[in-house]
């Protein structure tokens, strides 16, 4: 399955005013099957080819956000991937929510050193 244009567009769209990446380089790449979106060289977001979101989180944060959110851990190859998280495209349909999550993964990936 290839990744959502739409879904990616999107992305594109928010990102360009998010304020979590002023100062910071957002490019595009393709991984995965998936459009990942990278801020400051650190992977933020991506549209995966698995349908739905790929959204970076503090690790920390990982546990609540599962409990208090539509979102469940990212698994790679039978692995739960620590501070990965996915969102399903029905639980994107509002633009405040994808807006939530973009900012979240923004702004952990614009908190890391850049690559």
């Amino acid at each position: 399955m290839a990744y959502d244009e739409g879904l990616a567009q999107r992305l594109r769209d928010l990102l360009v005013d998010e304020p979590a990446v002023a100062g910071h380089e957002v490019r595009e790449k393709k991984m995965f099957g998936g459009l990942a979106f990278l801020v400051g060289g650190n992977m933020a977001v991506a549209a995966s080819g698995q349908g739905g979101l790929m959204v970076r989180i503090d690790p920390a944060d990982g546990e609540e956000l599962v409990a208090t959110t539509a979102a469940y851990p990212m698994e790679m190859r039978g692995r739960s991937m620590g501070g990965w998280l996915r969102v399903d495209l029905p639980d994107l349909a509002e633009d405040t929510a994808l807006a939530t999550w973009v900012r979240r993964g923004a702004s952990y990936a614009a908190s890391l050193p850049a690559k």
